[in-house]
């Protein structure tokens, strides 16, 4: 009796550890490891210092805001323990476009797991991104999207662009009063999706009756470049005389433009508004020659944009609409389905600061 006893509680503790063991195994919670579990899609921390090898494109190298936004992208890198991207891109407007084509083609025979591109070359660029992703790399487009979202993961918004619009046409309402007048845009880039999206944004902004005393006259474009955006704002003098406002939403076109009104002796005639940076921009801004004007933080939007592709490249973020991800010292943010296009996803960044003289020399 004593063995049959016995025999019964070995058996009864056998299958107990068995059952337990088959809940381990079943632990839908464990971690995934870094060949590739699971994305997370809702909250998480990343992980750091798993492998990572990437590209960051600006539109243009040495270009001020260009430049800040991968400082962004450094400063993750070094929160997320990998090495810093290369930081790659055209060096004149006039290359653009075959420079960033180039530029994402041979990073995918390097074997990045990540292009991060602020797209100047429009639907041009979708063939290169295509392959990029075809190979399995992350594709996070910043401050420029790819327009139709082929082959990119998602895009990191700097604001809304819509709201991009009505921030242009109250910029324009605040400086030229309800009497409103004439006024132009001095753009960046033909091809540029970010800019042609405001463009767009704004005049159906100004459709409000609100702004019914704008009358916008004419749209040129500066390719980024500080010499053509001079020349294109004292065009835009010399075409229309009864010009009041050059809006600019281009950092490069508006500190151009507010040089060029300074030299000819125009402000007074002619202010000039849009986006900048307020170092470039403070000298017009105290003069009365750009009184207001705005602008977002591009060394944060390098900063998000190198998390959103560490996190998708590491299998750690889902591209997908309504996964969230902790992006260091910007908190939670969410993917959500970009309403300007017709496909493609966004990560909004946010938020405007509209700068004065109240505020352009702390900026």
């Amino acid at each position: 009796m004593k063995r049959i006893t016995w025999l019964l509680v070995a058996v009864m503790v056998g299958l107990a550890l068995a059952v337990a063991g088959c809940g381990d195994d079943d632990d839908s919670t464990a971690p995934a490891d870094d060949s590739g579990g699971a994305a997370q899609s809702s909250g998480g921390k990343l992980e750091p210092g798993k492998e990572f090898k990437s590209v960051f494109i600006p539109k243009q190298t040495g270009i001020a805001v260009f430049d800040q936004a991968n400082d962004g992208a450094k400063e993750a890198a070094g929160e997320l323990q990998v090495d810093e991207a290369q930081y790659l891109g055209p060096s004149s407007p006039d290359a653009c476009v075959n420079g960033q084509i180039d530029t994402v083609t041979n990073a995918v025979t390097q074997g990045v797991n990540a292009v991060m591109i602020s797209n100047c070359a429009g639907d041009q660029i979708e063939p290169a991104v295509k392959q990029a992703s075809d190979a399995g790399a992350a594709v996070v487009s910043w401050d420029s999207p790819i327009p139709s979202g082929e082959g990119e993961s998602v895009f990191i918004a700097q604001v809304d662009f819509d709201e991009t619009g009505t921030v242009m046409a109250d910029l324009a309402l605040d400086i030229l009063g309800e009497k409103g007048g004439e006024y132009a845009i001095l753009s960046a880039a033909p091809d540029a999706a970010n800019q042609n999206a405001w463009i767009k944004a704004h005049k159906e902004a100004i459709k409000d009756p609100k702004y019914k005393n704008l009358k916008l006259v004419d749209t040129v474009y500066g390719n980024d470049d500080s010499e053509k955006s001079y020349d294109e704002a004292l065009g835009l003098v010399d075409k229309h005389p009864n010009l009041k406002l050059i809006m600019a939403p281009t950092t490069v076109g508006i500190a151009a433009a507010g040089k060029a009104m300074t030299d000819e002796k125009l402000c007074d005639k002619v202010k000039v508004s849009g986006l900048g940076l307020p170092d470039e921009m403070k000298e017009y801004t105290l003069s009365g020659c750009a009184p207001k004007f705005a602008l977002w933080s591009f060394k944060d939007l390098g900063y998000l944009a190198f998390y959103a592709a560490y996190g998708i490249a590491t299998k750690q973020i889902e591209a997908k609409e309504g996964a969230t991800f902790e992006a260091g010292h910007l908190g939670e943010m969410k993917i959500e389905k970009d309403p300007t296009r017709d496909n493609g996803l966004r990560v909004l960044m946010g938020p405007f600061t509209v700068y004065d003289k109240s505020n352009v020399e702390g900026g």
